[in-house]
């Protein structure tokens, strides 16, 4: 016969596309969804790793930067490092210490780790310097482009502390280190005379491995370089794994839900698909055998039903893409580069491989079908024609005849048995629709948990600061934003000439205390500390008084409740090796304790490197906040006013808390769950309408015989219904159960990705009512896949019906 085109073959595909208008709609949709979801999981995957590990490859990054105490440990010694075995690069050592420099505005940049460097550097750890030059002499130093912006630009004056005696220092240059290796650089020189009073000289490697792949391999390389090493040489150490972890979490949760979402696509698309071509072959046999008596050969008859199922799915696929990319963009914004130069767009691989996989799967799922036409003999496809065998699903009429139900339900309940496949097809539709809805609806109240879990600090009514006007102080708990910008954490009541001394914490106490419609309050302070084991500093807050209103979800352990304890989110205890029960030495205000771990909080600022402690702990520690909860009936804002017109002359000031507002990345994951699920729901309604629409077609016939005895309208909807209630509840049934499956894996999964275990308020989500409800999901979907095709059921007049073959 003539060939695919302009040809009897393409007229003939090119009829079927155009006869069967649902089917078309059906694979279109399904494919577009399914790529679509496929898009923006492959888009994430590839820039989680992407900005990364080229930069990490570009610098020949260190796999392992350590912090060595120069007293303990002598050049020489450090030097026989550079041979041990698996060592395949080093560089060091560098003398490093810790700044807390001052921007031009009087505003504190946080604690940063200064390193001594004569040079870029080439074999590890090659920093690309990204605009200025090298420091050639005292005074300059060089920042991580992290920092580039309006408020520090190229020569910018910073002040190495706020100490009278400070030494001035100017920006030559902004460089990026992809090892995180430190902040500042300067001159070995130069660091070496910032290392004074509370600032610790120490000496830093840096080295390259020929196996550091995993957390045991770099556990193994660290063992063996404190084992060449005089014991306490080893000051703290910081894995290439825990930066791209770091650096990876941002999009990193985001994959397994849409990796969830994509395979529910795909297999629903595949059976779907599978499901039309098999329903356009069993209601076309008679025009397959006519097709075959006229000269089509066995193979043209298997073309022309594979391309009739490529030509929609090639659409959807364009649309799918299309939608995918667009989708993927704010994704990539929240995700994009944090090496400056790097900007993140869906790669032009996965625009390519995700259509051809989808057409690939498309193929499968319309092949096996169609070879089932190209099999069938000619008489036997004529003769037979569209009309089912009719000792199919009799023993189910039998049985539903025996309910107390009105025949035509009776009669619609038995009718899936005539088409076993098409019946479980459309079982598996409406359950992987119920398996999508429970999933998304866990997932948003996962995220809603997530979002309400963070800052509970502010979630207090009103807070009172130390600080001067507009509540400025340090002790207010803020999110800090990585990177952080000069002049973003102000010093203790501002800064400049109109600077005004905080309030004493005592007297901001007792004016909370005496203050009507006071429920309850506690005080904190925030500030970097240093824990030992651990290069650089921590995040901690201390609190006073009963904190339990601002107390972090537990994930294992308990809340601070008395002197001497310390509660550390997850990546604390993963970063440092520790469990609840263990002791840590922490210092801050050159305070140093030894305190207990007693509890795991779900916490993911600052990478999960925060201590949470008993401020009573501190002898020299005062709270400068003050969270406050007020009593029923009591207007916060107008609390907050009265408060503060106490607190001001004395150097403080109260304000109301607003409600918080939820993260950009959950609110967008919400919007993804929810426009994802629509996808999934809508595609399983098409599902159940195209098997309904090629049941009617059918069965006209007979329903005209049933209009002629008298069956109505009304009841004519009611069989056709009662055809697809019986599916919604199976698959209602297996789906709710399979998505809270679901929801129980994936959520987890997520959570490791952003570096943390999971605290029972996240997890555990759903209720008996809810489960119940998304169960009759399962019907509500079949039976709005089934009012179209069951309102045309109804109007059709008995005659036409009769006449119909």
């Amino acid at each position: 016969m003539i060939r695919f085109g302009n040809g009897a073959l393409g007229r003939v595909v090119r009829s079927g596309v155009g006869r069967r208008r649902v089917q078309t709609l059906v694979i279109a949709v399904a494919t577009m969804m399914a790529v679509a979801s496929a898009v923006v999981a492959g888009s994430l995957m590839v820039a989680t790793n992407a900005p990364f590990d080229h930069a990490f490859a570009r610098q020949h990054g260190a796999h392992l930067t350590a912090q060595l105490d120069p007293d303990r440990a002598s050049a020489a010694q450090l030097a026989r490092t550079r041979d041990l075995e698996g060592v395949t690069a080093s560089a060091g050592p560098f003398p490093s210490t810790t700044i807390s420099p001052v921007g031009p505005d009087g505003g504190h940049l946080p604690a940063l780790t200064l390193v001594g460097r004569s040079g870029p550097g080439k074999d590890v750890d090659a920093l690309d310097l990204k605009s200025g030059r090298w420091p050639r002499t005292s005074g300059e130093i060089v920042l991580s482009a992290s920092f580039s912006g309006p408020f520090l630009e190229l020569g910018s004056t910073l002040k190495s502390s706020e100490a009278a005696d400070a030494q001035q220092l100017t920006v030559v240059g902004f460089a990026l280190s992809a090892s995180g290796t430190a902040e500042v650089w300067a001159t070995p020189a130069q660091v070496r005379s910032l290392a004074t009073g509370d600032s610790v000289l120490a000496s830093q490697m840096l080295y390259r491995f020929d196996s550091a792949a995993t957390k045991a391999q770099i556990a193994a390389d660290k063992k063996k370089l404190a084992a060449a090493l005089p014991a306490g040489a080893l000051v703290g150490t910081q894995s290439w794994l825990d930066t791209k972890r770091a650096v990876d979490q941002g999009a990193a949760a985001t994959i397994p839900f849409l990796f969830a979402f994509g395979v529910l696509g795909i297999v629903m698309s595949v059976i779907i698909i599978g499901s039309v071509i098999s329903g356009a072959v069993g209601t076309g046999l008679r025009r397959i055998g006519i097709l075959k008596a006229i000269g089509f050969t066995p193979r043209e008859v298997v073309r022309a039903y594979v391309a009739q199922a490529l030509i929609p799915a090639a659409a959807g696929i364009a649309l799918g893409v299309v939608l995918g990319n667009l989708l993927a963009v704010p994704l990539l914004e929240d995700t994009e580069s944090v090496y400056g130069t790097v900007s993140l767009s869906v790669a032009w691989w996965v625009d390519v491989v995700v259509p051809a996989g989808a057409l690939l799967v498309v193929t499968i799922a319309a092949l096996v079908p169609a070879l089932r036409a190209g099999r069938l003999r000619t008489v036997e496809a004529i003769a037979v024609g569209r009309a089912p065998r009719t000792a199919r699903g009799q023993w189910a009429h039998r049985a539903a005849g025996r309910l107390p139900l009105p025949r035509p339900v009776t009669y619609g309940l038995a009718s899936p048995f005539a088409h076993p496949v098409r019946a479980i097809a459309m079982v598996l539709a409406v359950t992987f629709g119920t398996v999508a809805a429970t999933f998304a609806v866990g997932l948003t109240q996962s995220l809603n948990a997530v979002a309400s879990a963070q800052d509970p600090e502010n979630s207090a009514d009103v807070t009172a600061v130390s600080g001067g006007p507009g509540g400025s102080g340090p002790g207010v708990p803020e999110k800090r934003q990585k990177p952080p910008t000069a002049g973003s954490q102000q010093a203790p009541g501002g800064s400049g000439p109109d600077r005004q001394e905080p309030a004493d914490p005592d007297a901001v106490r007792a004016a909370i205390a005496a203050q009507s419609g006071t429920a309850s309050y506690y005080g904190t302070t925030t500030g970097d500390a240093t824990v030992s084991g651990i290069s650089g500093t921590v995040r901690a807050t201390l609190y006073q008084g009963d904190s339990r209103p601002g107390s972090y979800e537990m994930i294992a352990g308990h809340w601070l409740s008395g002197r001497g304890q310390v509660v550390v989110p997850t990546g604390f205890l993963e970063r440092t090796g520790t469990e609840i029960g263990d002791s840590v030495r922490v210092t801050f205000q050159k305070e140093t304790v030894s305190l207990r771990i007693v509890g795991e909080a779900f916490d993911t600022s600052d990478d999960g490197m925060r201590v949470h402690a008993d401020l009573d702990t501190f002898a020299k520690a005062e709270p400068q906040a003050f969270h406050i909860e007020v009593k029923s009936g009591v207007s916060p804002p107008g609390y907050a006013q009265k408060l503060g017109a106490v607190l001001k002359p004395l150097g403080g000031d109260a304000f109301a808390e607003s409600a918080p507002e939820g993260e950009n990345m959950i609110v967008l994951l919400e919007a993804m769950a929810a426009l994802l699920t629509l996808m999934l729901v809508s595609v399983a309604g098409l599902g159940v309408l195209n098997s309904v629409v090629l049941d009617t077609r059918e069965r006209v016939h007979d329903l005209g015989v049933c209009k002629a005895l008298g069956m109505s309208p009304r009841q004519t909807v009611s069989l056709v219904l009662a055809s697809v209630a019986g599916i919604g509840v199976v698959g209602g049934l297996i789906g709710v159960p399979a998505g809270f499956a679901l929801h129980g894996y994936v959520l987890p999964v997520m959570g490791e990705a952003a570096g943390t275990r999971l605290p029972p308020s996240v997890l555990d989500v759903y209720d008996g009512t809810q489960l119940v409800l998304l169960g009759l999901a399962g019907v509500l979907v079949a039976l709005s896949g089934a009012m179209v095709p069951a309102g045309w059921a109804a109007k059709v007049r008995t005659a036409t019906a009769l006449r119909t073959e």
